[in-house]
């Protein structure tokens, strides 16, 4: 590109606000520190009705008259969008086209295929749905109620070609993620892989003075923060968890009598007091978790990171610092040795900034993703 491309950012927020949401935050950021014009337009899912998100998803989307004219508004080169189901869908992409705009949509997740995003069903991975084949997840109703599996299946087989068609550039926030998605049926050769960004990095590590462990996320069962809890009372370290969720209840009756601290929901600047306070971070996911912004977080404060070896994991923390998902005794056994060890968690502190550094600070993520939206464009 000649001169920086103005872009709008399109996504459909969750109900439950996420790592997504924060991605999009910092990209908001990075490219107007960068002197790129950005907007956004946004919809989200807590304000939508089942009526109107049925109709979206089985229609391909709502407003894609306002989502032209916002192009038009802003006289945008480039429509970066990010989740689209279920109000914006694949008419938002079409017409951002047609207004003038070349399209990158951003795969946070597998909710391409997955009625529910996270490809996790009774506690292990499940890919049953493939390609246009939605049906297990009527079968299994992935939804909760049948009617609303029926219309996740549905709308998610008629979406996926057009989807497809109407991006001109596909990016996916892992290799891990990448890989997966072309198994189900995403053409591989069109996919970059951008690991998501983090704005801050800091200068050094403080985590050989933590005085606790730290977990963070939603507490639902593909997180894996049971074996968190397990791991930190067999090895004697305190254990804070920041996080609400529909695991809870369970989580703080397992946690009774050890030495373990719900935090609740944070904002941002106080869950990064509380990672500044950590020894490590505990990321003991089930489920093929991508590229989650806790993990990369945490290691742009030079925090150390327990992980998982599942999805997008390894290629976050290395593979010296993953774990067998649910192995709560490997996980107690790697725990004890890390907080017993105060100049092991300062090496791999800094080997942690230093990640960050090569693969989601700035400066590097900027020059990728002008490339990507280079490659959209047409631009050699």
């Amino acid at each position: 590109m000649t001169s920086p491309a103005r872009v709008l950012l399109l996504h459909n927020r969750y109900r439950a606000a996420g790592g997504e949401e924060r991605v999009v935050d910092e990209l908001e950021a990075l490219l107007s520190a960068r002197g790129h014009a950005v907007a956004r337009w946004e919809r989200d899912s807590g304000e939508a009705g089942r009526g109107r998100a049925a109709r979206a998803l089985l229609r391909g989307g709502l407003e894609e008259d306002a989502v032209a004219a916002a192009v038009r508004a802003h006289r945008a080169d480039v429509v970066h969008a990010h989740n689209v189901h279920p109000l914006l869908g694949w008419r938002a992409l079409a017409a951002a086209r047609a207004a003038g705009a070349r399209t990158v949509l951003h795969l946070h997740n597998y909710r391409l295929f997955c009625a529910i995003g996270v490809a996790f069903r009774d506690g292990e991975p499940c890919y049953a749905c493939q390609g246009r084949d939605t049906r297990p997840g009527v079968r299994h109703r992935c939804r909760g109620s049948l009617p609303e599996a029926v219309v996740y299946a549905a709308g998610l087989a008629r979406q996926q070609p057009r989807l497809m068609a109407e991006a001109d550039a596909l990016v996916s926030v892992s290799e891990a993620l990448a890989d997966r998605l072309a198994t189900l049926g995403l053409p591989r050769e069109r996919v970059t892989v951008l690991p998501n960004i983090v704005r801050e990095v800091a200068a050094e590590s403080v985590a050989a003075a933590g005085t606790y462990a730290l977990a963070a996320g939603r507490l639902v069962p593909d997180k894996g923060f049971d074996v968190a809890v397990r791991a930190a009372r067999a090895a004697g370290v305190p254990l804070r968890i920041a996080g609400e969720g529909p695991e809870e209840e369970r989580l703080r009756s397992l946690a009774e009598g050890a030495h373990v601290r719900f935090l609740g929901q944070l904002d941002a600047r106080a869950l990064a007091v509380e990672r500044r306070g950590a020894a490590m971070l505990l990321a003991p996911s089930r489920s093929d978790d991508p590229c989650p912004m806790s993990v990369v977080e945490a290691l742009a404060d030079g925090v150390p990171v327990l992980a998982s070896a599942r999805g997008g994991l390894p290629e976050l923390v290395g593979d010296d610092a993953v774990l067998p998902a649910g192995d709560a005794d490997a996980w107690a056994t790697a725990v004890r040795a890390l907080w017993s060890d105060p100049e092991r968690r300062a090496a791999a502190g800094a080997a942690a900034i230093a990640r960050v550094r090569a693969r989601h600070a700035p400066d590097a993520y900027y020059e990728a993703l002008v490339r990507v939206y280079a490659g959209a464009q047409g631009v050699a």
